[in-house]
């Protein structure tokens, strides 16, 4: 593991100037883990106000924090978060309990594009399948993007916070408001938020094409008619404007989405009924993408995108009380409505406006899936606990479009272009998909030992079943067509791990692997087994076998009262054993180094991000999705903050102090043609932010 630079940003740390006040920083955000402050890999729970971390774009950013988790970055804005090698639908991530899944087939807008960060108050993670309740699959961990209830002192019936932020090189700004009242009977929330960032330019001083707009907005009420009942209804709205992606393309003038979440929570005093929640929720997303109003025209083929994706779903379950065991029984529910068409000029005129349809990239593609599920924990003696979980999903899959013809005389069909590629069409496909998992803890001296088995399978989503993108370039058939036939992916899982601490330190360690059946893949056609193409220009998805192994660590050290040092590291090796080829973007050796000061109302601290060589790169007759053997990089950030009062603070920080031009390996490859020697979208260089606070 090379890391060149690792010597001089430790040495930095080392340098942090000490000052002196009277106690720690109020404000100051540090990651929570859950059970009994301990930092573990596989559960974590993350305040979105962290002191740390400046001004992410989005909340995925902010989760690149987390050891275990990576983030793919195409444009500024719209970062695609990876946990233990696995992406997309993969993951569950759901936002205030409800599902919202994006409107670009090229994943644009990925869920955690509409997780505003100042409109939600903490992210769990999950990594790994340990939990049944929010839906199938899920094989690479769940997500939850949560929002806690306003709580007033006595006498108090209205509160607020507003934050003002500042961060160099993109020229980032920001302005978050969160205002809140209530009274016994109920309560309204409002929370809106505007973030603005122009281009950025990399270690090497290359602008970057990354500028965004983004605003959001988030009407909360509720109803609390007795202590133990409590209704809410959740009004939400985002807008980005004008998203630039280097990493694709085109770029995204508008990507819309309106959420509308209600739920009902009920926990009576007593009675084996311990509590029940309803939850319903709808997201609708509008999309579009296009290769000429945000970049200059440099072609007669102007395209456009336009796409919708709507999202229908709804939760109940309950917790029964069974003596010392815990009980929850559920039901759930979701269906995702998605059309694309890829629209092209009338004429071969510069100016035109694409209105004739060349594709239907979605058509019409609908889908539906019914879960019940079951889990229940309980202690086994005096030290040790277990947990199960059983889960069945009903899945229907359709397409309403299959044999609309576009209006390009020479474009076939969706169920063209599935027969050609796989000989097959389809209208429809139903799965009967079965999963859970167990766990077991054991207390040991000073923490405890865990292991866990598990099965989840996921199904395939609307572009690996049914995209159908036909394009001819130069010659060449650079078509994405997805498989109508694909087998559901089945993860099968084992996990063993220990947590220790005493009172000035604390590791824990997981180790995992993962074997996967039928796990769906993104290649490219070379007539391999089922298709009947060979043209490595075109994109396919297939059924092969898959392995995925590796371990996290984390560790943290109480220097004193006013030093302390945390690390993390994370290691992933994934491969396509079918073919005995590497999986493509799989994060390689990850490390982090922190040390922090505080005394007072000031605290001070430094962290370095370090990747190693990712030599297990998929390249040789690969799949296209990865592009290099991406070097070793090493980067110092430093933050600090200051409490005036209660009330009032303020953070800053310098990110990537030496000004590094890096990129993380699971970055989207660079197609900007102004920017013909990026390799991959790279990480911005040095950034300067500011961030103030006042809550009244």
């Amino acid at each position: 593991m090379k890391l060149t630079p690792l010597a001089l940003a430790i040495s930095g740390i080392a340098v942090l100037p000490q000052v002196v006040a009277e106690e720690v920083a109020e404000n100051l955000s540090e990651l929570v883990v859950e059970g009994e402050a301990l930092s573990s890999p596989a559960l974590s729970v993350m305040p979105m106000e962290d002191a740390k971390k400046g001004i992410p774009a989005d909340a995925a950013e902010l989760l690149r924090g987390v050891t275990g988790v990576s983030g793919a970055r195409m444009g500024g804005h719209g970062i695609e978060p990876i946990i233990r090698g696995q992406s997309q639908n993969r993951l569950n991530i759901l936002m205030g309990g409800a599902y919202i899944h994006g409107g670009c087939p090229n994943r644009m807008d990925p869920p955690t594009a509409y997780s505003a960060i100042e409109s939600y108050d903490s992210v769990t993670v999950i990594k790994g399948s340990q939990t049944v309740l929010y839906g199938g699959g899920g094989g690479g961990g769940t997500v939850l993007f949560e929002r806690g209830v306003p709580e007033f002192e006595e006498g108090e019936r209205f509160k607020g916070k507003v934050d003002v932020g500042f961060m160099s090189n993109s020229n980032t700004k920001e302005l978050a408001a969160d205002l809140a009242a209530g009274a016994e009977q109920g309560y309204a929330r409002a929370i809106v938020g505007y973030k603005d960032a122009d281009n950025y330019e990399d270690g090497a001083g290359n602008e970057v094409r990354s500028a965004y707009s983004n605003k959001s907005g988030n009407l909360i009420l509720g109803l609390t008619p007795s202590s133990e009942t409590r209704l809410e209804l959740n009004l939400e709205a985002t807008r980005e404007d004008d998203v630039l992606f280097p990493g694709a393309n085109m770029d995204s003038p508008y990507s819309d989405a309106d959420n509308i979440r209600f739920k009902i929570e009920h926990q009576p005093d007593a009675g084996v009924l311990a509590g029940f929640k309803v939850e319903a929720y709808n997201s609708d997303v509008k999309h579009l993408m296009d290769n000429y109003s945000l970049r200059t025209r440099t072609a007669a083929r102007n395209m456009k995108t336009p796409t919708t994706s709507d999202t229908l779903g709804g939760r109940i379950s309950g917790d029964l009380m069974l003596g010392d065991k815990t009980l929850t029984l559920g039901v759930d529910y979701q269906k995702n409505d998605r059309d694309a068409e890829r629209l092209q000029g009338a004429t071969t005129a510069l100016t035109d406006d694409p209105s004739v349809v060349q594709s239907i990239m979605w058509p019409g593609a609908e889908l539906k899936q019914t879960g019940l599920f079951a889990e229940i924990e309980m202690p086994v003696g005096s030290e040790d606990s277990f947990k199960a979980g059983l889960r069945y999903d009903k899945v229907d899959a359709s397409i309403s479009r299959g044999d609309e013809k576009p209006e390009v005389s020479t474009s076939p069909t969706p169920n063209d272009l599935y027969a050609t590629y796989y000989a097959s069409t389809s209208e429809s496909k139903s799965e009967n998909n079965l999963g859970g998992f167990l766990r077991y803890e054991h207390a040991i001296t000073m923490g405890k030992l865990y292991a866990g088995v598990s099965r989840s399978v996921r199904t395939a989503d609307a572009s690996e079943r049914y995209v159908a993108s036909w394009i001819v370039m130069m010659g060449n058939d650079t078509s994405w067509v997805g498989n109508p036939e694909l087998e559901p992916e089945k993860n099968h899982q084992i996990e063993v791990g220990v947590e220790l601490a005493d009172a000035v330190w604390s590791s824990s360690f997981s180790l995992y692997y993962n074997k996967v059946t039928d796990y769906i893949l993104r290649d490219l056609a070379r007539a391999q087994d089922g298709i009947l193409v060979n043209n490595a220009t075109a994109t396919i998805y297939r059924n092969v076998d898959a392995s995925f192994a590796g371990f996290e660590w984390d560790g943290t050290y109480q220097f004193s009262d006013q030093f302390s040092g945390n690390a993390g590291l994370a290691y992933v090796r994934a491969e396509n054993t079918t073919d005995n080829r590497n999986i493509a973007q799989i994060a390689p050796l990850e490390l982090t180094l922190g040390l922090d000061y505080t005394r007072g109302d000031w605290a001070l601290g430094g962290l370095v991000r370090a990747n190693a060589k990712q030599t297990r790169a998929d390249l040789i007759d690969g799949s296209g999705q990865d592009v290099q053997e991406t070097p070793a990089w090493a980067v110092l950030d430093l933050n600090g903050s200051y409490s005036f009062n209660d009330r009032a603070d303020i953070r800053f920080g310098i990110n990537n102090v030496f000004d590094k031009e890096y990129a993380y390996h699971v970055n989207r490859a660079n197609l900007d043609p102004f920017s013909p020697e990026a390799i991959q979208v790279n990480e911005p260089g040095r950034e300067v932010w500011v961030k103030a606070s006042l809550k009244f």
